[in-house]
């Protein structure tokens, strides 16, 4: 038997062995093999990452624009000759299928192509004679150290999401990658090293809660973006913040889908099979909440025989439609879900546990599983499954819709299938939800548009992708100067904010 390998740190451009004694197995979830074991580093190897990150942003952030761009440019260019790598390597540790790691390659790719706009996004602005022979300008400078902190869900996406821009910028970066499934989180940003990254300029360690506390309270990191729960992400902004740090948390979510009677049933229901249980549900954007309206909930029977059909297997099978949970307590949470919804009188319409998967006896495995009748003071509809769990809820109209879904907590995404340009526009404007889907199911915006969910999804004023994460990683210094006429300065003020 081979020996299974041990995923290395990322320290000032070189792949070190931690020398921490505690270690986890990362599993693949169809399987239950090991195929690798991660380190969970320790105090002293974050400072090492920390204190490289530190030395190299005083020539990074010094470096030219057009520098920067030519990286991204190369980065860009080795994710799509590595893409088919990148989604074996998600595909083995998180259990997705093959189509949709690519499609994340894909969503992190487009992100790296947005940072090759850094020499437009980071422009400041300049008056001249604001007042009498005075000029004022702004500087949008980097901010030093930054750090990202990312969930299983999406180990490519996610960190897409976070370091390209802020290194285009001229920060630094320590990256800390989930410790389910670290090998394409890792194998990503040596890309970033090969497409020309300086040594030092972007790190990754790896670990659990110690090493993302320590994270927060380090005195030398400036920023950081979460990406994960809302019990983790919450407490890493109140950690970050008492430490004084910039933080953005994108965290848990209740998604909802209202579907008009009007709408196109054939578009609809398949736009909503996806949603619901794609990525095995394991996504922030799921769409776990059906609201059917008048007349459309007749088509609930339909989509319930379209979900039978979808198939479950191992993510390498590319006729797959879902592939497994990625670890067997996220099944036995979602299996324990279904049975208190069935509980508190939930009507199960569909029910996805225990399938019989030829080969993959021991994986992960949760079928598309659906819920009619559910109640807002149920488990199944205030909690966050995270699996392929849809609950339905009927009501008599689209202002009653509205309502019912900011009464929910959380604020991440929402979308509405209807031909009534009338009843969008409605829709668009009353939801109090970031990211509205108009026949979109999963409304995450392109790259070039900031990520804005809201409520209890998120807390920070600023979230990732778009001008708002410019901002977030960038600090913005105002210059106020008068110059004789012979070159010799009179006065000169800078404020920063």
């Amino acid at each position: 038997m081979s020996e299974v390998p041990r995923v290395p740190l990322l320290i000032d451009g070189q792949l070190v062995q931690s020398q921490t004694s505690e270690w986890r197995d990362v599993i693949n979830p169809a399987t239950q093999e090991v195929v690798a074991r991660v380190p969970f580093a320790t105090r002293e190897e974050l400072d090492r990452a920390v204190a490289s990150a530190k030395a190299a942003f005083q020539t990074w952030r010094n470096s030219g624009q057009g520098t920067r761009m030519r990286v991204m440019l190369k980065l860009q260019e080795l994710l799509r000759a590595n893409t088919t790598k990148l989604a074996e390597m998600i595909t083995r540790e998180h259990g997705k299928t093959l189509p949709d790691a690519e499609g994340e390659v894909g969503r992190g790719l487009e992100v790296v192509e947005h940072a090759c706009s850094i020499a437009s996004l980071q422009l400041g602005e300049y008056a001249e004679n604001a007042a009498g022979g005075i000029d004022v300008y702004t500087l949008i400078q980097p901010l030093g150290v930054c750090a990202g902190i990312t969930a299983f869900n999406f180990p490519v996406m996610l960190p897409c999401f976070m370091f390209p821009i802020a290194v285009a910028c001229g920060n630094t970066f320590v990256l800390k990658p989930s410790e389910q499934d670290p090998t394409s989180s890792l194998f990503l940003a040596q890309l970033a090293l090969e497409a020309g990254l300086p040594p030092g300029v972007l790190n990754v360690v790896h670990g659990g809660p110690d090493i993302a506390n320590a994270i927060c309270d380090h005195t030398d990191i400036k920023a950081i973006s979460f990406i994960g729960s809302t019990r983790v992400g919450t407490e890493i902004y109140r950690r970050a913040s008492d430490a004084g740090k910039r933080c953005q948390a994108m965290m848990g979510a209740k998604n909802h889908c209202v579907i008009l009677p009007d709408a196109d049933p054939e578009v609809a229901l398949n736009q909503l099979l996806g949603a619901a249980f794609g990525a095995a549900g394991q996504r922030c954007m799921a769409a776990s909440v059906a609201v059917l309206v008048g007349e459309a909930r007749n088509w609930l029977p339909d989509f319930v025989e379209r979900a039978k059909k979808l198939k479950v297997n191992a993510g390498t099978d590319r006729e797959a439609d879902l592939g497994p949970l990625v670890s067997p307590q996220a099944r036995k949470r979602v299996e324990s879900l279904i049975q208190q919804g069935i509980e508190e009188g939930a009507k199960l319409l569909l029910d996805g546990r225990n399938p019989s998967i030829a080969g993959y006896e021991q994986g992960n495995f949760v079928g598309p599983t659906v819920f009619d009748g559910v109640t807002e003071n149920m488990a199944v509809y205030k909690e966050e499954i995270f699996g392929p769990v849809l609950c339905v809820v009927g009501v008599d109209t689209l202002e009653e819709a509205v309502a019912f879904i900011n009464r929910n907590p959380n604020g991440n995404g929402v979308a509405l299938f209807t031909q009534d340009g009338g009843a969008a526009r409605y829709f668009q404007n009353n939801i109090d939800v970031g990211q509205v889907g108009i026949n979109i199911p999963i409304p995450v915006p392109v790259a070039w548009f900031s990520f804005t969910g809201s409520r209890g999804s998120k807390l920070g004023d600023l979230g990732p992708n778009g001008k708002q994460a410019v901002q977030f990683w960038t600090q913005t210094k105002t210059v106020t100067a008068r110059w004789s006429a012979h070159g010799r300065t009179v006065n000169t003020t800078i404020s920063m904010r």
